[in-house]
């Protein structure tokens, strides 16, 4: 009888449905990693997701800006699908096209609705910046427990008197710790302690390392020897978010959950050109559509499920978590919502048909062997645009002639094969032409002139580099 229990509980134990995480870094760069090649910044915990994972050294994100990218993240949708371009600023309204939009339509479901509706707890603790209206709101979106500041920014020492972080509605005037990612680290890991019977989604979106640069005296003192201080700060703050990883991995550890816990590390853009990043071979920075802007390291760890220390060469995308987690969870996402009143139905239909509802997809079979497919990713911002499809990538900058690249052999993007490739860029103009046209409304907001200057500048100003010392 003894034994008998035994095995339904190890088959039980087999079968339950997975705990899911997604811890997302904010404005890092892709170097900044042991991983990936830094040398002065110390990422122990991070490298060992990856020793304990796999190492995904081609992903992209849906935007080379954070807000339209955690839009993406967070639909499993390119969000220009849905007039999600533009980043989402307290300027953002001077440029809206209908300002009462201005956050993630009520029209597109997010991982956390797809999630709840197959009986999951979810919660999101951090960075939402999708909205600041009540019907913006994480409560109103899919998330049952929510911790953070609705805003894209905010200072890493925040007071009783002075903050914008809420609970639940509710202000906060008292906190754990007294630096934000360390209080982030705190109420993920209170979180995982009270939900470890149940099913469960966190989204553990930290703000570091984006700018105001604030960091610990005491992680500074360990950067003591960076001479550049933006570089060495920006090093603090990244120790100060990797040691949270470590704690919220050892609290999933001391309750017996790591094992069936899938985790999903990366950030939501590349290194920004304010915060002392450094993009590793990759050119460009944040706010461009080269590599540098919008290609960031992924890490997935899952030891019941995935093979553990493997190097994944296959393109992966933030959109494909959506169905990569349905999936996990036992379920598939839900059917799109009806047509939004400020979308054109017709056009919403057909790019359904030609894409799909939806642009991410499962990823666990190519993850643990299987075949990686072709992809077909699109990015706009700003008036320049970009296309990778499979190997080759076009991008069309606002200031000069369309380039055409191979990033997978090339991450740098130093060697233009137009020349030797005219039927493709005809091909992937024309590819990129029917995306534009299948999109089903504007723009909903844009930004300031002043964003489309700093971009361009992006494209002649920031080529691989070496490590800053």
């Amino acid at each position: 009888m003894k034994l008998l229990l035994l095995t339904l509980l190890l088959v039980g134990s087999l079968h339950a449905r997975p705990k899911l995480l997604i811890i997302l870094a904010d404005d890092m760069g892709y170097g900044d990693l042991g991983c990936t090649g830094s040398t002065t910044i110390k990422t122990p915990n991070i490298d060992n997701l990856a020793a304990r994972g796999i190492f995904c050294s081609q992903g992209y994100v849906a935007s080379p800006v954070c807000s339209p990218s955690r839009a993406g993240l967070l639909t499993g949708r390119d969000p220009r699908r849905f007039g999600y371009e533009g980043n989402l600023n307290q300027g953002s309204a001077a440029y809206a096209t209908r300002p009462e939009l201005l956050g993630l339509p009520v029209s597109e479901h997010t991982i956390a609705d797809h999630l709840k509706a197959l009986d999951y707890q979810t919660a999101l603790i951090g960075k939402w910046h999708q909205g600041t209206g009540p019907e913006f709101h994480p409560n109103k979106r899919g998330f049952d427990h929510f911790v953070g500041m609705l805003d894209g920014s905010h200072s890493y020492f925040p007071t009783a008197e002075k903050n914008q972080l809420e609970r639940n509605g509710t202000a906060l005037t008292e906190f754990s710790s007294p630096y934000l990612t360390d209080f982030f680290s705190d109420e993920a890991i209170s979180w995982i302690h009270q939900k470890k019977n149940d099913p469960w989604f966190l989204f553990l979106s930290y703000n570091a390392p984006h700018t105001p640069m604030h960091a610990t005296e005491e992680d500074l003192a360990l950067y003591s020897h960076i001479e550049n201080k933006n570089r060495r700060t920006y090093a603090a703050m990244m120790h100060g978010m990797d040691r949270g990883i470590g704690r919220v991995v050892t609290a999933l550890k001391e309750t017996n959950q790591l094992d069936n816990t899938l985790i999903v590390f990366f950030s939501d853009n590349g290194g920004a050109t304010n915060n002392g990043s450094w993009n590793g071979l990759l050119s460009g920075r944040k706010g461009s559509t080269l590599e540098g802007g919008v290609r960031v390291p992924f890490i997935f760890s899952w030891p019941a499920k995935l093979p553990q220390g493997k190097r994944h060469e296959g393109i992966v995308s933030a959109l494909d978590l959506v169905p990569t987690f349905t999936t996990a969870a036992g379920g598939k996402p839900l059917p799109l919502k009806k047509n939004p009143s400020h979308e054109d139905a017709r056009n919403r239909k057909r790019a359904s048909e030609k894409y799909g509802d939806y642009d991410g997809r499962n990823l666990i079979p190519a993850l643990t062997g299987g075949p990686s497919s072709g992809r077909l990713l699109f990015w706009r911002l700003q008036g320049q645009t970009a296309i990778l499809d499979g190997e080759f990538k076009l991008i069309r900058p606002s200031h000069r002639p369309a380039q055409l690249f191979q990033p997978a052999t090339d991450p740098g993007e130093q060697n233009d094969v137009t020349p030797n490739y005219l039927t493709k860029r005809d091909e992937l103009f024309q590819k990129l032409a029917e995306w534009e046209a299948l999109r089903a409304t504007v723009p909903l907001w844009g930004s300031s002139p002043f964003w489309n200057k700093e971009s361009a500048q992006i494209y002649d100003s920031y080529p691989p580099a070496t490590e800053p010392e």
